[in-house]
């Protein structure tokens, strides 16, 4: 048996964090001592790591508590499912390695890696998560990914920026200039044959989220010069009302 402060110290999860899970029923303590104090045994620390499992995916604690109070959780299964989010949390993270290497192979000035710490990503990963969820693009995309060395995968983000830069050349004229809107179209093209099925829906949406501010619309910046992301995002709009 272990005491809270034990368990504390094992897992680095803080003693208030673990008397919260127990008051909402999450990770009980096996027994207490005469004094009243928590004991947790190997069990408990079994269930705290799926607890933490759960947490490092950004599983909400109501649905964590929810997930483990069902009669029909299934540990062993619930550990692949985990596996399988990790694994694509791994992906996404190699993906954001591959594009600021990308960035810096096409001679623009480096990227501020400082962009790119835990917090930075957890954001990143979070509005990928709600923006695309359980659909078919996320789907196809995490596909084709795991098709990709990562060499393959840093000279495609290389090629895919190199089209940023393009549209960055075109900024000082006209969105709707018969060369930019050829560029969208390489662009839409692009991102359909390598990542996932670009449809006008979708290129719109990306227009505003290139003109949105960010990490995104900060490294199209860099690779194009200032005002790339806001030109782009006209210039995609300019040809999605054209349809």
């Amino acid at each position: 048996m272990m005491t809270v402060k034990e368990v504390s110290e094992l897992t680095g999860v803080s003693i208030r964090t673990l008397r919260y899970y127990d008051e909402i029923g999450l990770l009980p303590p096996a027994d207490h001592t005469e004094g009243g104090y928590r004991l947790y045994d190997d069990t408990a620390l079994e269930r705290l790591q799926q607890i933490l499992l759960f947490r490092e995916l950004e599983f909400p604690l109501k649905n964590i508590v929810q997930i483990m109070s069902s009669p029909d959780f299934d540990r062993k299964k619930a550990l692949e499912q985990q596996l399988e989010l990790l694994e694509l949390k791994k992906q996404r993270l190699e993906y954001l390695i591959a594009f600021a290497r990308g960035i810096k192979l096409i001679g623009v000035r480096a990227v501020d890696f400082s962009a790119f710490d835990r917090s930075k990503l957890d954001e990143y990963a979070q509005r990928a998560k709600e923006q695309w969820g359980d659909t078919p693009e996320y789907k196809e995309l995490n596909e084709k990914e795991r098709s990709r060395t990562p060499e393959e995968e840093q000279e495609l983000i290389e090629r895919f920026m190199g089209l940023f830069a393009e549209l960055g050349e075109l900024k000082n004229g006209s969105p709707e200039s018969e060369e930019a809107q050829a560029l969208v179209k390489k662009l839409q093209d692009f991102i359909t044959e390598h990542f996932y099925t670009c449809t006008d829906k979708i290129l719109s949406g990306l227009g505003k989220m290139y003109e949105g501010g960010g990490e995104i619309a900060e490294n199209i910046d860099i690779t194009g010069g200032r005002g790339t992301a806001k030109f782009v995002s006209e210039a995609i709009a300019a040809f999605c009302s054209r349809k």
